[in-house]
């Protein structure tokens, strides 16, 4: 179901073009000296998330007129979440802390979501100049970004797929958090053949199991809808999966949870 004028390939060409622009403003906050706030439930906050939000909000609403937006910056001040039908979900700044600690693992992460799923996403990591982006199956891709972008695409390289691989029989390859990884997730693993793990922050471990550098992500502790659903959409449009830890499909527009998700785990080829 479409719930925007114009086409699917403008929508993304569009998401991708606010990410870069969001993306070259927290660049620009980028240093050791940054400073750090804290939101209500203790997350750090720094301007350089309100920045890339003020850039990112109204270009949506000019680029989908109509389609609601949920907005972590927004919504941790205390704006109600307005979801429908088909509604965006945008992270201005995933991975505060691999931001303020200089890591270079953070993303801008858009989302559109229609009917309870992820159907398009954007995840930017600007720091290590990778783009990912979905617009639907089999519709995943990368680019690299080169630095000091123009603020459009024109100085990309040329779109690589994305798709997932098919597990190694000598164990697979786990990414997890850099910075929530827990015993339960450790648990989980246990019925696992894990050959090796990996650690990253932000959407980017979605990313790097949708483009084949890693098998699987769980995840047992607390994320919202707006740190997710961005690589989802890649990680779907990739040939891979976002389910709870029982099976059902991951949904989104939970408003009886707060738009709080449950565990999951994020898979790649068949496991």
């Amino acid at each position: 179901m479409t719930h925007f004028q114009g086409s699917r390939a403008e929508l993304i060409d569009t998401l991708c073009r606010i990410a870069l622009q969001a993306g070259a403003s927290i660049m620009d906050h980028y240093s050791a000296d940054v400073a750090v706030s804290q939101k209500d439930d203790k997350s750090p906050v720094t301007a350089a998330d309100q920045d890339a939000e003020d850039i990112i909000l109204p270009a949506l609403k000019i680029a989908a007129p109509g389609i609601p937006i949920v907005s972590e910056e927004e919504s941790a001040a205390g704006k109600p979440y307005e979801v429908g039908p088909a509604f965006f979900l945008v992270d201005p700044l995933d991975g505060t802390r691999e931001f303020i600690n200089m890591n270079g693992e953070f993303t801008v992460n858009i989302a559109l979501i229609e009917d309870g799923f992820p159907t398009m996403g954007v995840v930017y990591a600007p720091a290590i100049d990778r783009m990912f982006y979905a617009s639907g199956p089999g519709e995943a891709y990368e680019q690299q970004i080169a630095p000091n972008h123009a603020g459009d695409m024109s100085d990309a390289s040329e779109p690589k797929k994305l798709a997932v691989r098919t597990p190694d029989a000598d164990g697979l390859t786990i990414i997890a958090s850099r910075t929530h990884r827990d015993h339960k997730t450790d648990e989980y693993l246990a019925m696992y053949k894990v050959k090796e793990f990996l650690a990253a922050g932000s959407s980017l471990k979605f990313c790097l199991v949708a483009s084949g550098e890693a098998d699987l992500y769980p995840r047992h502790g607390r994320t919202m809808e707006w740190d997710t659903a961005a690589g989802h959409a890649v990680l779907a449009g990739a040939g891979g999966s976002v389910t709870e830890l029982d099976g059902t499909p991951l949904k989104y527009g939970k408003l009886n949870r707060g738009l709080d998700n449950p565990f999951f785990v994020a898979k790649g080829g068949e496991i």
